[in-house]
């Protein structure tokens, strides 16, 4: 992993071993800017404020290692990032404006991903994971991982039906408490649409009697102007010195007939004025017609009024002037349709009553069987973890699991779940919250992790000075137990303890330097001898302390004994 301008950190290359990689410093050096890189690059808050002053950007760039088909692989391939032998280059930008931009395996990808792959590749434990792990719910959630399928398979079908026994009981409460406005709404449903089939209106009607109303309301001007129109083509019988078309163009045909044969294009005119003939002849006959049809009739053209008034009302009521009566008809359609819907809400409520009786069943059904994994479940957790704190130089002490009934069902069951911690013989189990000291508490904290790692492993664990507060053999222990879950995944500790410190594959120092007025750090992989000089500055503060660097030299011996160094 490389770092650059990054709080206290300048520029820093920091190779972390397969096994047990150790980061020791003075305190204010920057060990910290260790862990916060990890969590950059695997998808944590950007904060700008890590920006090291005077730089533009802080960048984090990583090498991770992975087997082939294991999901975080999968999920990077997916994204369509490219693996370099094997490997995948992650890295992470954060602007001193606040941007922040994540790459994976040559690809710019969202952040939320690298946040997706660090849940497969890392588990972090801080004092913050400490305080986290104190809360009930992450108690319950730990109990649940370490269960594994026992508790999963029936949480998954628990949570599937308390997810619809909340969406039936949301359903019903709505149905029963808005009763009084369903009803008021079907009511007014029902007077329109009894309205509606009264006036029984049929499609384009209005548009219809339209047309018949202004037909109806001109018929006098209409008949006499179809009355001049005909005489003028076809002649008044009564005027015999009228001139009409009629005649007219019997006068062009007869004129042009007798010549015809003499020019084609004449003879093609003289054929064109018969077809007038024609068309005049049936105009004349569709307009006698037209008059003597028309009647004045001024009974109908009050009904024809009297029926659009009464759809203008509908129109109004249920449509719009835009829509006309169309607007109307599927006003009644959709009506009818919500009724029958309001209508059947008391069978409706009848079923859901039903189902909510059965998926209450159900529930409890589920949530005991919960219950019933999570006590087994509980009682071989604890054992291996009070096991472990034997180990960890508390051979007193005991750890439990108290499962109480909560007041309801929730979305985990019905069991709220505490860790319990009684560490001397007759001493009462207490929440490990209250019960445990500092250093008790972190040891507590490693031996569930332990534990974990055991039924569900992940491959890089990352402990941020939980070692705080233990010191002595607890702290030698501690160191073992650290050792011994190096031996199937890759662990980073950062400490202030020489006895854990002593146990690692790979030591790293951060080591700060002040030059004027600019401090800088940087990460520095220490040899041999140069760890007997930092675990002499560890344990008593001076690096070139023959007796320090004595009982370094003889703490080194004493870790690669018990826990001889990873492959």
């Amino acid at each position: 992993m490389r770092i650059r301008a990054l709080g206290v950190i300048e520029d820093a290359v920091v190779e972390l071993s397969p096994g047990f990689t150790v980061v020791t410093g003075e305190t204010g050096a920057g060990k910290t800017m260790v862990v916060t890189s990890l969590g950059l690059l695997l998808g944590g808050r950007a904060d700008p404020g890590l920006v090291r002053t005077g730089a533009e950007r802080a960048v984090v760039e990583g090498r991770v290692a992975f087997a082939e088909g294991t999901p975080a692989a999968q999920l990077a391939l997916d994204a369509g990032a490219e693996l370099d032998d094997g490997a995948l280059l992650i890295s992470r930008t954060v602007s001193a404006e606040g941007r922040s931009r994540a790459h994976v395996g040559g690809r710019s990808v969202p952040v939320s991903l690298l946040a997706t792959l660090g849940e497969d590749l890392i588990a972090v434990h801080g004092q913050t994971d400490q305080q986290r792990l104190l809360q009930p719910a992450r108690q319950r959630g730990a109990l649940d991982r370490y269960a594994g399928g026992t508790v999963a398979e029936p949480l998954a079908e628990y949570q599937a039906a308390f997810r619809r026994l909340r969406e039936v009981t949301a359903r019903l409460d709505e149905l029963t408490t808005r009763a009084r406005e369903r009803a008021q709404e079907a009511d007014l449903l029902r007077f329109g649409l009894d309205e509606v089939a009264a006036a029984e209106p049929v499609a384009h009607e209005d548009l219809e009697l339209a047309a018949e109303s202004e037909r109806l309301g001109h018929a006098d001007a209409l008949s006499s102007a179809a009355n001049q129109a005909h005489a003028a083509l076809a002649g008044d019988p009564s005027d015999q010195d009228a001139v009409d078309a009629g005649t007219l163009l019997a006068q062009a045909r007869r004129a042009l007939e007798s010549v015809r044969g003499h020019d084609q294009r004449l003879a093609a005119l003289a054929d064109r004025l018969v077809e007038v003939g024609y068309l005049l002849s049936d105009i004349g006959g569709d307009l006698a017609g037209y008059a003597d049809d028309l009647d004045a009739d001024p009974a109908r053209l009050a009904a024809v009024e009297e029926r659009r008034a009464v759809l203008s009302h509908l129109v109004r009521k249920y449509g719009s002037p835009d829509g006309g009566l169309d607007e109307v008809l599927a006003w009644a359609e959709s009506a009818a349709l919500r009724l029958t819907e309001l209508d059947g809400d008391d069978d409706t409520i009848s079923a859901l009553e039903e189902e909510q009786r059965s998926l209450h069943e159900a529930v409890s059904a589920l949530a005991a069987q919960l219950t019933e994994a999570r006590h087994a479940a509980a009682e071989d957790f604890a054992k291996a973890v009070t096991a472990e704190l034997t180990e960890l130089a508390m051979p007193h002490a005991r750890v439990s699991f108290g499962i109480t009934p909560a007041a309801d069902f929730g979305p985990y069951g019905v069991d709220e779940v505490e860790v319990l911690l009684a560490p001397h013989p007759g001493s009462p189990p207490r929440p490990i919250a209250k019960g445990a000291s500092g250093g008790e508490l972190s040891r507590v904290m490693l031996a569930v992790e332990v534990v974990f790692a055991g039924a569900d492993p992940v491959p890089t664990y990352l402990f941020d000075e939980v070692d705080a507060g233990v010191g002595g053999k607890a702290a030698v222990e501690v160191g073992r137990r650290l050792a011994r879950l190096a031996r199937t995944s890759q662990v980073i500790v950062v400490t202030h303890l020489p006895q854990v410190a002593a146990f690692a594959d790979r030591h790293l120092v951060v080591e700060k330097t002040v030059d004027g007025t600019v401090t800088r750090s940087g990460v520095t992989t220490l040899s041999d001898a140069q760890r007997v000089r930092e675990l002499s500055r560890m344990l008593a503060g001076l690096e070139d302390s023959e007796l320090g660097r004595a009982h370094a030299e003889e703490l080194l011996a004493a870790a690669r004994t018990v826990a001889p160094p990873n492959g």
